[in-house]
């Protein structure tokens, strides 16, 4: 089970970037959360849980691949996509907005992302991708503001 979910479902084996992919899965469980519309406080519980979750199977599927952190295990981009997403609504232009917003920050890594890295086992492979969550939700909200104030509908 751990194995299942660290790699996104199996979406982590593809051949070609699988973190990219890992990410895609985000938009989907977002958008499925979104439409039972529970208040902000259980999509934080959710996400934490989720979170949780993740550490543990990430740190056992890494510990038995003897990797520090695999390119296979994409829950860390999943979970975190989801962060970015905890207080906009998921539509086409958001997620398309979001999504990008989160692989900048995923792959360019500003500090003190780096840093997180090297946290121990699942929490190094987890805690790194929702700090560029957290910057994503940023830029997304800073960037659906703006476009909302030029005119541009969402």
């Amino acid at each position: 089970m751990a194995w299942l979910l660290a790699t996104g479902f199996g979406v982590g084996l593809l051949p070609k970037a699988p973190g990219t992919f890992g990410s895609l899965l985000g938009p989907l469980l977002v958008w499925s959360w979104q439409q039972l519309q529970r208040p902000i406080y259980e999509s934080v519980l959710a996400l934490i849980g989720a979170f949780l979750i993740g550490v543990a199977a990430a740190d056992r599927t890494s510990k038995r691949a003897s990797l520090k952190d695999p390119g296979f295990i994409v829950c860390d981009e999943t979970v975190a996509f989801c962060l970015v997403f905890v207080a906009t609504t998921v539509t086409w232009p958001t997620a398309i907005l979001g999504f990008v917003w989160f692989r900048l920050f995923d792959i360019w890594k500003p500090w003190p992302i780096p840093r997180l890295e090297r946290l121990p086992g699942g929490w190094g492979i987890m805690a790194d991708d929702l700090l560029a969550g957290v910057y994503a939700a940023l830029a997304l909200q800073a960037s659906t503001h703006l476009l909302e104030f030029v005119g541009c509908e969402l």
